[in-house]
């Protein structure tokens, strides 16, 4: 009995790898291909239509997720997506910063984003599955504390505490206007190896001229958003591994949440003031994540009230933000 339900859970598993793999695909081209063939600024009712199809794509295979594999991976896929759209959302900040600083044309942004996102999801699939490789490596061998039996895990503690002290971070964290991205150590790599041009040449990231083979800005702008979204990994990836261990639940979590992402800055770019408290409600989901990868052994919080209390603390964070006026801060 046991065999023969390990093995549908596999065989569903690996029958949503596939359709996922094709969503993804097929998304991507028809996103790149068909509606952004050529470059354009793109609208508010454009970035609202494709957040509202990346969001439905999102939650329609949880709906396959609860079907074949249960309701506790549905909780787990839900909450891993929530708190990497979360992340994802902060992380908008610094895009505004990046594009602002290297004065990106706005039809070219699209394109910026694109790779980015691309980059993104070879990345994430490195950091998850070698992430889940390390992680079933490094169990002590089972002791008792306390009546409990405990089977203690190296990495899971050591990404518990980093999560709390992330999370505290997180909530007195200021936006730093004046990062100078020009001296990012890929940018500085890139014009090591490479002529960079003084301006834009369309939606080129590389010209010849006078016989040189030379990078222009935009390349230069991939490059730091490509290295942002490393370090972006560095909270994201150990608080979806206090969710779940599955490599299949997070990485199409985690993709979904990503793939978002871009259509989601253009729409919410010119209304990033309504995510002034995002960063303490950060810094509670990040906290909240760590101790409940600490207690594990102890205590297993439901991945429904995980779900809960990741989704409310968003919700609550953003109403704050909405509802408080920046007037009343400043008073």
């Amino acid at each position: 009995m046991i065999t023969c339900t390990l093995g549908q859970i596999l065989f569903s598993e690996t029958y949503l790898m596939i359709g996922f793999g094709i969503a993804v695909l097929s998304m991507l081209i028809i996103d790149l291909g068909v509606f952004n063939k050529n470059p354009h600024k793109i609208t508010n009712k454009e970035a609202l239509i494709w957040t509202l199809i990346w969001v439905f794509m999102a939650l329609a295979f949880s709906v396959f997720v609860w079907h074949y594999l249960g309701k506790e991976n549905f909780s787990d896929y839900l909450s891993a997506y929530l708190i990497e759209k979360a992340l994802s959302i902060d992380n908008l900040f610094v895009f505004v910063l990046i594009f602002s600083y290297f004065k990106v044309p706005a039809q070219y942004q699209h394109k910026v984003l694109f790779y980015g996102i691309i980059g993104a999801i070879i990345s994430r699939a490195v950091f998850i599955f070698s992430g889940v490789w390390l992680i079933n490596l490094v169990y002590l061998p089972p002791f008792e504390l306390f009546g409990h039996v405990i089977h203690l895990n190296v990495l899971l503690v050591f990404f518990g505490i980093f999560l709390i002290y992330a999370g505290i971070k997180s909530a007195f964290r200021t936006e730093d206007s004046e990062s100078d991205f020009a001296n990012n150590i890929v940018v500085r790599l890139i014009r090591k190896f490479l002529p960079v041009t003084e301006g834009y040449h369309g939606g080129s990231f590389m010209v010849r001229k006078e016989g040189r083979l030379m990078a222009t800005p935009l390349l230069l702008v991939v490059a730091v958003i490509e290295a942002t979204d490393i370090l972006f990994a560095v909270d994201s990836i150990p608080a979806i591994f206090a969710i779940s261990t599955d490599p299949f639940i997070l990485y199409s979590s985690n993709i979904f949440a990503i793939l978002g992402l871009r259509a989601l800055y253009f729409l919410l770019a010119n209304f990033i003031s309504m995510f002034r408290f995002l960063n303490y409600g950060l810094a509670i989901i990040l906290s909240f994540i760590g101790i409940k990868m600490l207690l594990a052994d102890f205590y297993k919080i439901p991945s429904t009230v995980a779900l809960l209390i990741v989704a409310g603390v968003l919700f609550f964070s953003v109403f704050l933000s909405v509802v408080i006026k920046s007037e009343k801060i400043q008073k």
